[in-house]
């Protein structure tokens, strides 16, 4: 064999072999190609689904504060109202005269001087009541009116020897009332319709 015969299957054996490393190669990149293109494609919708749940929770945030807000607008509303509800109770109550207050006066009292069994006692009410009060704490012996309190209506009775002191007050018997029925004020006010 000559020199060139081996030189031309050397070439053509190397050629040959270039070819499949090429072919090799073109079919690792092409592999490489497509691990990354589905990797990338994997990626994608991994973020796209990630994009979505922070919108959904985003949405769901956004559905809760606003849920949240309407509700203390509701109770803030109720508040008021309830407020008002109590305003207009107690300026009824200030504005009582007549024999109506005098009756609701009498029993408070009435009822004070059955807690209060000793006497000297020291009576207070509401300063517009001073009339009244003076005339019906003279039908108790050893009661005085003695001066003011700030309150609606009715009776403070304080017992000087034991320093017992009782509040009979339109104001404590409202607030009791009012305490008691405040649900059932609510339900009558806000019904659902």
């Amino acid at each position: 064999m000559s020199l060139d015969t081996v030189a031309d299957d050397i070439k053509q054996q190397a050629k040959a072999r270039a070819e499949e490393i090429r072919e090799d190669a073109q079919q690792d990149a092409e592999e490489i190609r497509e691990d990354a293109r589905q990797e990338a494609a994997e990626l994608h919708e991994r973020r796209l689904d990630d994009a979505e749940q922070t919108i959904e929770q985003e949405r769901e945030r956004e559905r809760s504060n606003a849920a949240l807000e309407a509700k203390q607008r509701r109770l803030e509303t109720r508040r008021e109202h309830l407020n008002g509800v109590l305003e207009a109770v107690e300026t009824e109550l200030t504005e009582l005269d007549g024999d109506r207050r005098r009756e609701l006066t009498q029993g408070l009292l009435a009822d004070a001087a059955e807690e209060i069994d000793e006497t000297p006692a020291a009576v207070y009410g509401r300063g517009d009541d001073e009339s009244l009060l003076t005339e019906l704490v003279a039908e108790y012996d050893g009661f005085e009116y003695v001066g003011e309190y700030d309150c609606l209506g009715g009776v403070v009775v304080e017992s000087e020897a034991s320093q017992v002191r009782i509040r009979n007050t339109f104001d404590s018997v409202l607030e009791d009332v009012w305490g008691d029925s405040l649900g059932e004020v609510s339900d009558r006010l806000f019904e659902e319709r």
